[in-house]
């Protein structure tokens, strides 16, 4: 979701939106629709106003006669002139003229004026003239200073050769046309102005109804102990919330399987802790007792070789829990920068050596493009790799010092770097009693030395975990292989970090 589409969200609530979303295309359409119902009804008042005002008209035609004398006389019958009578808010008018000479048949031009014979001689002529076949002319105009609706009919008559054409004009005043079609504006107004008021009652309700599901799931999170990461039931929420719903029973399964995995390493750190505390404790009273120098001597020694287990254990723990925190793929207070696997394998490889040398190993570092040894320090073309370039030193630290470790004096221990399908490597392979195939992905559990207590007693069981978690933050990870033949026909071990090439 956009960031504004969010802010806007936050702000008006999901009613609020819906209303913003749907009022102004349902406002569009009701306005569209009520100028047609409006223009509709106007024209059907028009029309009928317009039938009444014709009527009239047409009585007046029909009683113009030609008497004996051809001169033209008007009979208006009492119907007529109750059709023709005003009353409150409709004022009617009218006017007979004889047309002499008579305008030609299809005639376009208005005669200038006729003969007055019946009514208000200062009526207005239409502005276009009748048709001969008696089709009226309708037209609007200004009589006595307000506006009234005319009609006007031409009528020729024929006796005993003689020839003469009446005009007939009925006017009466807009005022009841008027006032109609205000009425219907304003009942067509009040109708759109419920509609639209029910629209907005039932959005609101719907909704209102709608989010219950989701007030009960939100009460139901909120009264829950903080400790109860038990999944949320889905099944009493919208089908659009289920998503939501099962994407927090997911967080909450992963938050609930770290918690269980703390748990445990809370325990397993415990007990690994209190062991070389506890000897040191031991070994400490025991020299408080002791008289003899070399023997009390023989008991701090044993104390300083506790006290070393105790604070490498410590740093693992430390380690292992910054590198246990899942917000991210190489997630650190250090941006990531390009990191040269071979200058890192060397500084590795420099610090490592007194400590090989002092168990008696032959360490080397090697190009992994050949197989031949190289001194350490010398120079070798780059493999460059992008992450955090103090956790890939922390990963390689861990699987020398494990190779250091658990490898019997005069072993072979060669660092390779090299680069394959996008993944910078780094290998430490030896020729020690190496690890059965089967307990190669055991070694990478915490505190679980996969078969190897019997070879040393310093180690912790935490090494491997520390460098396939460091490694995983960095995109990449770390596998166990054969590594090189030893004395004994068997063949030792090979850890290899991989991390995707920079660029």
């Amino acid at each position: 979701m956009k960031p504004w589409a969010a802010k806007l969200l936050s702000r008006a609530g999901i009613r609020g939106l819906l209303l913003a979303l749907l009022l102004p295309g349902i406002i569009l359409l009701l306005l569209v629709d009520s100028w047609n119902d409006y223009r509709t009804l106007a024209d059907m008042t028009k029309e009928a106003y317009d039938n009444g005002l014709l009527e009239p008209a047409l009585v007046l035609e029909s009683s113009v006669e030609i008497d004996d004398g051809g001169k033209l006389q008007v009979h208006t019958p009492v119907y007529a002139q109750a059709l023709l009578e005003s009353r409150a808010g409709l004022r009617k008018y009218f006017r007979i003229d004889e047309i002499d000479p008579p305008a030609p048949a299809g005639s376009a031009d208005v005669p200038a004026t006729g003969q007055p014979l019946l009514g208000m001689p200062e009526l207005p002529y239409p502005p276009a003239w009748p048709g001969a076949s008696g089709d009226p002319v309708f037209y609007d105009v200004d009589y006595r200073n307000e506006p009234v609706r005319a009609v006007a009919l031409v009528r020729d008559l024929y006796h005993r050769g003689l020839h003469r054409q009446v005009l007939v004009i009925v006017a009466e005043s807009t005022g009841l046309r008027v006032a109609a079609e205000e009425h219907a504006w304003k009942q067509e107004f009040l109708r759109d102005a419920r509609m639209l008021l029910l629209v907005v009652v039932l959005v609101w309700l719907g909704v209102a109804w709608a989010l219950r599901p989701l007030l009960r799931l939100r009460n139901e999170v909120t009264m829950r102990s903080p400790r109860n990461l038990t999944p949320l039931d889905a099944s009493a929420v919208p089908t659009e919330v289920v998503p939501l719903v099962e994407a927090v029973n997911h967080h909450m399964a992963r938050h609930r399987d770290m918690v269980a995995e703390q748990d445990q390493f809370l325990d397993d750190a415990s007990h690994q802790l209190r062991t070389p505390v506890a000897i040191a404790m031991t070994q400490a009273q025991y020299a408080l007792r002791e008289s003899d120098p070399a023997r009390v001597r023989e008991s701090l020694h044993a104390i300083v070789v506790q006290l070393t287990r105790a604070r490498r254990l410590t740093e693992q723990l430390l380690t292992l829990a910054h590198a246990d925190r899942d917000d991210g793929a190489c997630r650190s207070d250090a941006p990531a920068v390009q990191v040269d696997l071979h200058a890192l394998a060397r500084e590795v490889v420099l610090q490592y050596l007194p400590l090989a040398h002092e168990k008696s190993h032959d360490l080397g570092l090697a190009d992994g493009g050949d197989d031949g040894r190289q001194a350490a320090g010398t120079a070798a073309p780059p493999v460059v790799v992008r992450g955090q370039e103090a956790e890939l030193q922390e990963v390689l630290s861990n699987l020398l010092h494990n190779a250091i470790n658990y490898c019997p004096a005069g072993s072979r221990i060669t660092v390779a770097v090299g680069r394959d399908a996008g993944y910078g490597w780094v290998s430490v392979r030896d020729n020690g009693p190496g690890l059965a195939p089967a307990l190669r992905e055991r070694a990478f559990a915490r505190f679980d030395r996969a078969g190897m207590e019997s070879r040393s007693g310093n180690g912790s069981g935490l090494g491997l975990a520390i460098a396939r978690a460091y490694a995983r933050r960095n995109g990449g990870d770390v596998h166990l292989a054969d590594g090189d033949p030893n004395p004994g026909g068997g063949v030792g071990l090979c850890a290899t970090l991989r991390v995707p090439l920079a660029g």
